[in-house]
């Protein structure tokens, strides 16, 4: 504040020139009010800090305060004596607090200047050279205890030196506060002098100089007396109750108010004992009935109220108890190390869709996989996740993310194929699945775009087709030898002889795992297990390569691949050169381990630039490429034009059925490359 050393230094020296100049009464009413307001504030102000260092002036405000009411007491005092009225302050005070009979003013002042001086001022004495004594003797154990501190590195130089300071704050407030605390003794004591002085001065005065009867000098003057005491007595109660406050007051994180409520109140069983007894009370003859059925009342109800709140309490105590205890149990690091198969993370406005459609549309793309691949999908977990966008949502295979989308909650996604009309508005953005361009349109184009032809889908339709494509396209990798051991329990139950003949006499459950994931790695059905294991029989004892076998399970499975691919009896394939088809058979190394393709680098780039070219040429009519090859070296080219695209379909002759009809709608020639 501006200029705020001047209005001090201002006041106090105020204060020393009223005990010399005469005060007129109507500066004295203001002076009067003004010590009063000044307690009102300086007590609430200790019931507000949460620590005795948030008020380290208290000591001089009390000295400034004190020396104030002394100086009031003394301008007082000479306006009694001297013309019998001393303003409408210490009037009203009297006269309010006496009524018509001056004894009982007087008794009601000597009360509450005894109650002042032996207990609150005692009391807050007492507490002050206590404090003062063992704040002093702390400080060598406090200014050892920041040493080491500092010297193990817990705290930095800067933080030793702001306690170091603090601590030297402590001593010197609690200090100050020991000798302050004699002011208000003191204070007290003068405070009972002057009323004496005042009313046998005044009587004396009233009837020897002003002609007072004895009966009109007692109650001029003790009305005036009476008046000017708890004018001067009433700020001292306030400042003296302050300083028990303060003297008294342990660091805390609330306020006083907050903490004598909060500990009186924490206990249920306090407040409904004390309810009850209340009650009781109130059937005592005499004692009033309604007041302590009351209050009674009240106390029993906040006990019971108290008590719910605690159980409560007590029960999140205990479960963060126990999460604590089993995040502290070694045997909980385990469960850290498990993976979820399949996640959905979603950002927090797809939370509603994510509970209500998106678990029913789960449960059927499980059913669908489960018919279109022989896969059994395991549970899909779903989780919010704060860190990404609103709309956002993220698909994870194994714990590693595989594929991410924005989706727009009021929305729909419209696509058609080639351009979409430039009629329809919408944000422009490419589907999550397949990557085609499409918008995001409001509910008002619906009607329109479905008329101009375009495909209109709801978000957990998007979702569900995006996390259908993801699964398909990994479903090799949810395949695992207890998801095998399982299938085998299950083809066990109606052939039993061909699964015992198979495992573990031909293949292990490892062998068969890695024929099954060939299959699913190129989307192939394994939905007809027992077709799949007889082939196995049939085939293990001569080679134990799983991608031979898998060859062998491919041809035994001509059917359902012919199904899948052709359409009316009639596949469109690319074929290969016969320059193309010996120079990847050359390049087949057989070993003990297995066999391997090794084609020269310039060979294998030209062969995938061949191929590259024409599927350019396929995918720019809308037609699936369709690869077909010799079966010897099927496995091979397909690992190979995986680095291309592992949407490129690879088939052997040998993988279709005899009635199919095949047409060549490109060849893949060295030359053309």
């Amino acid at each position: 504040m501006k200029f705020s050393d001047l209005i001090a230094a201002i006041f106090v020296v105020g204060i020393v020139l009223i005990i010399i100049i005469p005060v007129p009464s109507i500066l004295l009413d203001f002076l009067l009010i003004l010590n009063i307001s000044l307690s009102i504030i300086i007590l609430l102000t200790t019931m507000y800090v949460k620590d005795a260092m948030d008020f380290s002036v208290f000591p001089s405000i009390l000295l400034i305060t004190t020396l104030m009411r002394l100086s009031l007491n003394i301008s007082s005092t000479r306006l009694i004596l001297t013309s019998g009225f001393a303003g409408n302050v210490i009037h009203a005070f009297g006269s309010f607090v006496i009524g018509n009979n001056p004894i009982v003013g007087f008794i009601v002042f000597i009360i509450i200047a005894i109650v002042q001086f032996i207990v609150i001022t005692k009391g807050a004495e007492r507490v002050s050279e206590v404090s003062a004594r063992f704040t002093l003797d702390a400080m060598p154990g406090k200014q050892m205890s920041i040493d080491a501190d500092l010297n193990a590195g817990i705290i930095n130089d800067k933080e030793a030196k702001e306690r170091r300071k603090k601590i030297q704050e402590e001593a010197k407030f609690f200090g100050s506060m020991d000798g302050a605390s004699k002011f208000v003794k003191g204070d007290a004591i003068v405070g009972i002098i002057i009323m004496i002085i005042n009313i046998i001065a005044g009587l004396i005065i009233g009837m020897t100089i002003k002609g007072m009867d004895i009966n009109q000098a007692i109650n001029t003057y003790t009305i005036l007396t009476v008046g000017d005491g708890l004018v001067s007595q009433i700020p001292a109660l306030l400042i003296s109750t302050a300083t028990g406050i303060i003297v008294t007051r342990t660091a805390s994180e609330s306020n006083m108010g907050n903490d004598v409520i909060m500990q009186l109140i924490k206990e249920p069983r306090v407040l409904q004992m004390t309810g009850i007894l209340l009650m009781l009370m109130a059937f005592v003859p005499m004692l009033p009935a309604i007041p302590l059925l009351i209050i009674g009342s009240l106390f029993t109800y906040l006990g019971f109220s108290n008590r719910k709140k605690n159980l409560a309490n007590d029960e999140v105590k205990k479960d963060d108890l126990k999460e604590l205890e089993e995040i502290r149990d070694p045997k909980r690091a385990y469960d850290l190390l498990q993976v979820d198969p399949i996640e959905l993370e979603f950002g927090y406005e797809l939370i509603p869709i994510a509970s209500s459609e998106l678990l029913d549309r789960i449960v059927m793309i499980r059913r669908q996989i489960a018919l279109d691949l022989g896969l059994v999908v395991p549970m899909v977990r779903l989780r919010d996740n704060i860190q990404l966008k609103p709309n956002e949502y993220i698909i994870k295979i194994r714990g590693n993310e595989v594929g991410k989308g924005d989706v727009y909650v009021n929305k729909y996604l419209c696509m058609q194929v080639g351009e979409i009309n430039s009629d329809i508005k919408g944000i422009s953005t490419r589907e999550p699945a397949f990557g085609l361009p499409a918008l995001w349109i409001d509910d008002s184009e619906k009607q329109k775009a479905e008329m101009l032809g375009c495909t209109v889908v709801d978000v957990p339709s998007v979702i569900s087709t995006h996390l259908t494509n993801i699964i398909k396209r990994h479903s090799d990798e949810l395949l695992g030898r207890q998801e095998v051991k399982e299938l085998l329990d299950n083809i066990k139950l109606s052939n039993p002889a061909l699964v015992e003949e198979i495992v573990p006499k031909l293949l292990s459950i490892g062998d068969i795992e890695k024929v099954l994931c060939n299959l699913l790695r190129e989307e192939i059905s394994i939905r007809d297990m027992v077709t799949i294991l007889e082939t196995l029989a049939d085939y293990a004892p001569t080679t134990k390569d799983t991608d031979v076998l898998t060859e062998y399970v491919r041809q035994s499975l001509k059917r359902a691949i012919t199904n899948k691919y052709a359409k009316d009896g009639k596949l469109q394939v690319i074929t290969l050169d016969p320059e193309v088809e010996r120079s990847i058979q050359n390049a087949i190394n057989q070993t003990e381990h297995g066999s391997y393709l090794a084609l020269p680098p310039d060979s294998m780039q030209k062969i995938l630039k061949a191929v590259h070219n024409i599927i350019k040429k396929i995918t720019i009519k809308g037609e699936q490429p369709i690869i077909l090859t010799a079966p010897i070296i099927r496995f091979y080219l397909r690992k190979l034009i995986e680095q291309i695209s592992k949407d490129i379909v690879v088939l052997s002759y040998n993988e279709l059925l005899p009635n199919v009809e095949v047409f060549s709608v490109g060849t893949v020639k060295l030359s053309e490359s």
